[in-house]
């Protein structure tokens, strides 16, 4: 007997009416339409550097991979190998000592982090302190598992540091955790040992864990700072960094987690739950990128963003944007004039008519809706083209 169709009726968890998707994962492929098209869009959107890592990280890679022994599982605490080339490197640049065994946690990149940490700390219905504007996944992914979302203001007159008066006056009942991305992004606000300080002190009053992600010390930053630079940070405080920015290794997804051995066992029972150790060449590899010397960072951190940011600094003054000269990171944040009514009739203009994807503010929170975001993550003669576009036809 042949059995009638019938329409199946399935629908997707609740959760996913939290979210939408990723405003780069839409946007692309619009791009990737126009393009296809023949538009030839130059996008000055994502911070992906355009960059290859060290020839002696690419090398390392190269020699374990030809390894028989290379390619079993790995633990998910990480090789010895990386977790104390993570200690040496937290040592060298900020003069923080952390125990290899017990303090590190290497991540598949931060994002990956956010999740662990929120999982780790959070149950459903508690407060998570998310910056505006900040990096969206702070407040995606807390939405995604069930926590309540309580934004605090970074203001341009406030050099973009979060503003502890205002802090203090907030009711943070059941608040467990506080998002923080010094260096920041998207503004460029560069971290100051008073912030950090401060933090620390209001981690310990409040009893909240201070989330400090820092992936952009390196870039275009001559004095690199950690959060845990501040005596008795580990107690109460992580800090995320990752080799995306810092080492020119976007794809490669390394990243660390560093904190007290207490909070590294929570994370580590979740993140174990999840997944298994990276590929033991792309561990030994990040190792060795870890050992740079400081010219390989000056070239590519400072001298090459150098140049490109003198380029979007260009580009915003045509557009006829304001912004800080003293931002550091690598991008380039800034107010769009009075005249546009909303931030995308600047941006849907640069992209249809100059054939330019840039970033609108908005996407980092309310209080990013009137500033504009240039990626220096382009060629040098890629950026200077996107500028001749923009001049001559805006």
């Amino acid at each position: 007997m042949k059995q009638e169709d019938k329409p199946v009726n399935i629908v997707p968890a609740e959760r996913l009416s939290l979210v939408q998707e990723y405003y780069f994962s839409r946007k692309l492929k619009e791009v990737a339409r126009l393009n296809a098209e023949g538009r030839d869009i130059i996008s000055l959107a994502i911070g992906s550097p355009d960059m290859p890592p060290s020839e002696e990280t690419i090398e390392t890679l190269c020699q374990v991979a030809r390894r028989h022994d290379a390619h079993g599982y790995q633990p998910t605490m990480g090789t010895p190998e990386l977790r104390q080339a993570m200690a040496s490197f937290y040592k060298r640049w900020y003069g923080v000592t952390l125990e290899p065994a017990t303090e590190i946690l290497p991540l598949i990149g931060s994002k990956e982090g956010i999740l662990h940490v929120t999982l780790a700390f959070v149950n459903p219905g508690d407060g998570v302190l998310v910056p505006n504007p900040g990096y969206p996944t702070y407040t995606s992914l807390s939405k995604i598992l069930g926590a309540r979302i309580v934004n605090y203001n970074l203001r341009e007159d406030n050099a973009w540091q979060p503003d502890f008066d205002e802090l203090e006056q907030m009711d943070l009942e059941g608040v467990k955790l506080m998002w923080t991305n010094y260096p920041n992004m998207p503004t460029g606000g560069d971290a100051r040992m008073e912030t950090y300080e401060r933090l620390v002190d209001f981690a310990r009053r409040k009893g909240i864990v201070v989330v400090n992600d820092n992936p952009y010390s390196f870039i275009l930053n001559q004095n690199p700072k950690s959060l845990l630079q501040v005596e008795g940070a580990k107690e109460c405080c992580i800090e995320f960094n990752s080799m995306s920015k810092s080492h020119n290794m976007p794809g490669w997804r390394v990243g660390l987690c560093a904190t007290n051995a207490t909070f590294i066992s929570w994370i580590l029972k979740v993140k174990s739950n999840i997944d298994s150790g990276t590929f033991r060449g792309i561990q030994l590899a990040a190792a060795q990128a870890y050992a740079n010397d400081d010219e390989w960072h000056q070239e590519y951190n400072r001298v090459v963003y150098t140049r490109r940011r003198a380029i979007a600094e260009d580009i915003m003054r045509t557009l006829k944007c304001t912004f800080d000269p003293r931002q550091v990171g690598m991008f380039l944040w800034g107010k769009i004039p009075d005249k546009y009514d909303d931030v995308e009739q600047l941006t849907e203009r640069v992209l249809h008519k100059a054939r330019v994807f840039i970033t609108p503010g908005f996407i980092f929170g309310s209080n990013g809706k009137r500033y504009i975001r240039i990626s220096l993550c382009a060629k040098e003669e890629k950026m200077k083209e996107a500028l001749e576009r923009i001049q001559n036809t805006l």
